[in-house]
């Protein structure tokens, strides 16, 4: 398989993601929101961490800066020992494309192609051939086990199965980084497991992988979780007790949804099961 090149490489004991200070401020008129203020925040290479906050905490503003999809206003930002802030415009979207992949809520899927081309688009724009594009979406949909799939358009599809073609997308270019926006939000208790199990399965086999969520049960399937209040983090942890979503669904396999869900609530760790560090 022919590998792309790495943009961001994060030197020896370099964060692969390093902010200081960063703010990011919207006017309206002569009103100021600051979204995010003052975040410091690094992100090792091989971590599992997931953002946690209330709507409005700056949680998605975070996302969309640490993945290059807006400059804030102030701070520095590092991405693999890069400053960001000297990079132009083509220069971002080359690492959007190349390095970093994103798992949306809405799958963003293409309604009208099937999976396997949903999957071939971020290699259109690295120059890759028709067959080899083919090729690596093959590789892709095999990493999340949905070769059987690769011919069905999205609404041939389950949720699961849609999201599971997103993530194959977001692997397609092997990135150095995946980010992950409440990506188990539209779906339902088991088919959420499942997409948790492949995740994974993902940062055990080397992702890095950042997750935006509010549900405390999905964060504690990270490794870290950092919590936002009003654009500042209030809080830092180490997951102790880390759930394992292939073994609460092996667990549970026999259980109806519902049952499920009440069974969930029993196997998420109790509070304190992750660690604030001093």
């Amino acid at each position: 398989m022919k590998m792309i090149p790495k943009i961001v490489q994060a030197g020896k004991n370099l964060a692969i993601i390093d902010i200081k200070d960063i703010s990011k401020i919207y006017r309206m008129g002569d009103i100021e929101v600051r979204a995010l203020d003052g975040v410091s925040l690094e992100i090792s290479d091989h971590e599992f961490i997931c953002v946690m906050g209330a709507s409005g905490s700056g949680k998605s503003t975070l996302m969309n800066i640490i993945g290059c999809l807006d400059r804030p206003s102030s701070g520095s930002y590092f991405l693999g020992g890069k400053d960001v802030s000297k990079l132009t415009d083509q220069e971002l979207a080359e690492v959007r494309n190349r390095q970093i992949g994103f798992v949306f809520q809405t799958f963003n899927l293409l309604p009208r192609i099937s999976a396997r081309r949903n999957v071939e688009l971020p290699l259109i724009y690295s120059g890759y051939s028709a067959k080899e594009r083919r090729k690596l979406a093959d590789e892709a949909l095999e990493r999340v086990e949905l070769s059987d799939r690769a011919d069905h358009k999205p609404n041939e599809l389950s949720g699961g199965q849609r999201q599971r073609v997103a993530i194959a997308r977001a692997l397609v270019n092997n990135p150095s980084i995946l980010f992950a926006d409440e990506p188990t939000g539209n779906l339902d208790s088991r088919t959420g497991l499942n997409i948790m199990a492949l995740f994974q399965r993902l940062h055990n086999q080397g992702s890095t992988i950042v997750m935006v969520t509010h549900e405390m049960d999905i964060a504690l399937h990270g490794k870290r979780i950092i919590h936002l209040r009003d654009g500042r983090i209030h809080g830092d942890e180490k997951v102790k007790s880390r759930a394992d979503a292939e073994l609460i669904l092996n667990s549970l396999a026999d259980l109806s949804t519902q049952d499920l869900e009440e069974a969930m609530q029993r196997h998420t760790p109790a509070k304190g099961a992750a660690d604030e560090d001093s």
